[in-house]
């Protein structure tokens, strides 16, 4: 009999997210967490696969479980986007692992356990957990929409998400309801695209923007609202009033440019070009002027030349943004850009993102020093590891504050910030 259960899980936030509501329902159906892996009834690992190195340590991952199924009885599921991938894959070269469940049967994990020969598998849709909340979290992710329509050419989502499903707004704001009883401060919306919201409520269509107001009316003592990841091209004006008018929607923005290059975008089917993502970030800082960025940049992508690399770079400084997430270009077996010509190779690759890391950090530093005096606002998060007369938060602008004092884990308060050690800032608690 299964009773003990032991979650693994890689990659994006939806994917945490999805394992929180898995956890829901192993605990609602009695199964309680097991102290490690090698003491568990059941492992469930979920997967990623939107780069070759979360694929290869999931191997690394799964060579374990093997050894640990030659000394107990263990039920062993491999779920999420490698599942989804490489489903005969899997099961040809990993014999040892019982089921292989696809994105869309991640939500069946609880009935394989329990009924195994009843479970219907192999779903064509995908369907949301009715709860995503984790006991205790002061912190909160509300997954809003699955999939992607935009195939980008260097991108394995579309493949192993699917198409673009938006989760019905009242379920949405139901969860919020429920967040805000339960205490927590701060949520993030989560999808693949996840501005692309999109669903029809009573013959009427309602957009992110629109859902974005809703989940403001209801968000109770919710305090900020944040979303990840959009995309650029479905940045609309509208949204962007939404953000300036509605106070609880932090104002620290995460818009991925991937690339500085016209031509490069291009190639990626981005379907915006260097110009309208600059007027794009102009635009919004115009309108909010307190907003910060973070982005995705990727360089090395097949064909580009090391002036639209510099292209890159010279964007970057225009944006200034405060967190950037930097990586070169990895082939993705199933995508188009697989078979791009004009190969960059890979020790050039690395320089470029090396040069690329020093670069944005210059930024960093020189955006954040600028802040470095401010009275913010901040969500606490945990004690220092290093002195435990500090805890550790973060802004509205998801800047780490360390500062003196004992304000419970969870609650929110107002830091004078006085320094910048490294990334983190020093502070005083205001009274």
């Amino acid at each position: 009999m299964i009773r003990s259960y032991w979650i693994e899980t890689y990659g994006c936030q939806m994917n945490i997210a999805e394992s929180n509501a898995l956890e829901l329902q192993l605990k609602g159906a009695g199964l309680v967490p097991a102290k490690s892996a090698e003491e568990a009834d059941c492992a469930i690992l979920n997967t990623c696969s939107v780069r070759k190195t979360a694929e290869n340590r999931i191997w690394g991952r799964l060579g374990l479980f093997a050894h640990i199924k030659t000394i107990h009885p263990l039920t062993l599921i491999v779920t999420g986007c490698m599942a989804e991938r490489l489903q005969e894959d899997l099961k040809d070269d990993a014999p040892h692992v019982d089921y292989v469940l696809g994105t869309n049967d991640k939500q069946k994990i609880l009935e394989v356990l329990t009924s195994p020969e009843q479970a219907s598998l192999n779903a064509d849709t995908y369907s949301f957990g009715s709860s995503y909340y984790q006991q205790g979290e002061y912190s909160s992710y509300i997954p809003i929409m699955n999939g992607c329509n935009n195939f980008c050419t260097y991108c394995i989502v579309p493949y192993v998400r699917g198409r673009e499903i938006s989760r019905p707004v009242e379920e949405i704001l139901n969860e919020v309801r429920y967040l805000s009883e339960k205490g927590v401060k701060e949520i993030t919306l989560l999808g693949q695209n996840v501005n692309s919201y999109h669903f029809e409520e009573n013959g009427a269509v309602v957009t992110f923007p629109s859902l974005l107001e809703k989940i403001c009316t209801v968000a109770g003592q919710i305090e900020w609202i944040r979303f990840e990841s959009p995309h650029p091209k479905d940045f609309s004006e509208d949204l962007i009033r939404v953000i300036k008018e509605q106070p609880k929607v932090a104002k620290h923005l995460h818009i991925p440019m991937q690339s500085g290059s016209s031509r490069i975008l291009g190639l990626m089917n981005r379907r915006y070009s260097r110009e309208r993502f600059l007027s794009l970030i102009r635009t919004i800082r115009e309108e909010i002027p307190s907003v910060t960025f973070a982005t995705d940049v990727m360089v090395g992508f097949p064909s580009e030349t090391e002036e639209e690399y510099k292209e890159t770079l010279s964007a970057l400084e225009e944006m200034g943004c405060i967190e950037a997430f930097m990586y070169y270009f990895n082939p993705r077996e199933g995508t188009a850009a697989v078979t791009f010509e004009g190969e960059i190779p890979e020790e050039e690759r690395g320089r470029r993102l090396t040069e690329l890391i020093e670069f944005q950090h210059k930024i960093f530093a020189r955006q954040k020093q600028g802040r470095s005096s401010a009275l913010v606002k901040v969500l606490v998060n945990t004690v220092s590891r290093n002195d435990k007369a500090q805890m550790l938060g973060r802004t509205e602008h998801n800047e780490m504050v360390v500062f003196k004092g004992n304000p419970p884990v969870g609650s929110m308060v107002t830091v004078r910030l006085t320094g910048l050690k490294g990334n983190t800032y020093t502070g005083v608690l205001e009274a």
